[in-house]
């Protein structure tokens, strides 16, 4: 999983561990697999000059990553092939993600869910409380223009087992990868489990804007919001 230690990965070369009716696994890849309701990566891959549209990436039960093709003719497991994500999604995507966690910061609420598109996003929180739209529009613009960094640490699950408060999520389990958890940390305002792709500043986000706040029931509060291209 390439895009896990960097997201901006956007061309690799790699080979064909396994051809799975329309779908391939590679020995590496940079291509997200849907998952945290981030949509997985589309994009191509490239072989002596011919071309394989990925029209999806996904995990399959045994968790190996899945690059759904639109078609695949004449490819043989381990042949050296060439990977290039579409980035236009892909970053849109990532500056989406971003600024859900920055979201996530302002409301001291538990997420019940969650989903990223490339139009718009949502975070759905377990509040009764009347959310503030403008409010909460104008303190998430100005934290995406202090451009706090955003890095990653690494925890083990017994770790995370003494900082429950880390983990804001009720219904996802945080990622693992070889055993160990990745957090996300934006400056010193947001700390979270995530396995997503994210940008490096928040200053990378762009304007936002907090669109309808639904309200999804006695406790649950569905606040969406897009960022400016």
């Amino acid at each position: 999983m390439l895009f896990i230690e960097n997201s901006y990965l956007k061309e690799f070369e790699t080979k064909v561990q396994k051809i799975e009716n329309d779908s391939i696994i590679l020995e590496q890849t940079a291509f997200y697999a849907k998952s945290g309701g981030q949509p997985g990566d589309v994009g191509k891959l490239t072989l002596n000059g011919k071309e394989i549209n990925i029209i999806d990436t996904v995990y399959d039960h045994e968790k190996n990553i899945l690059h759904v093709c639109e078609s695949i003719d004449d490819l043989k497991t381990g042949e050296r092939i060439k990977g290039e994500i579409n980035w236009e999604i892909r970053y849109k995507h990532m500056r989406m993600h971003s600024a859900l966690h920055l979201l996530c910061s302002l409301l001291p609420y538990d997420v019940t869910g969650g989903q990223i598109s490339f139009e718009k996003s949502r975070l759905d929180f377990n509040a009764k409380d009347k959310i503030e739209k403008e409010q909460i529009e104008d303190k998430i613009n100005q934290l995406v223009k202090d451009d706090h960094k955003i890095s990653f640490e690494w925890i083990t699950q017994e770790e995370l087992d003494k900082q429950t408060d880390l983990v804001r999520t009720m219904s996802v389990k945080p990622p693992r990868t070889k055993d160990k958890i990745r957090l996300v940390k934006i400056g010193n305002i947001d700390l979270q489990p995530c396995g997503g792709t994210h940008i490096k500043s928040t200053k990378e986000i762009g304007e936002i804007k907090i669109g309808k706040i639904e309200n999804k029931g006695k406790m649950n509060r569905r606040v969406n919001l897009s960022v400016n291209d």
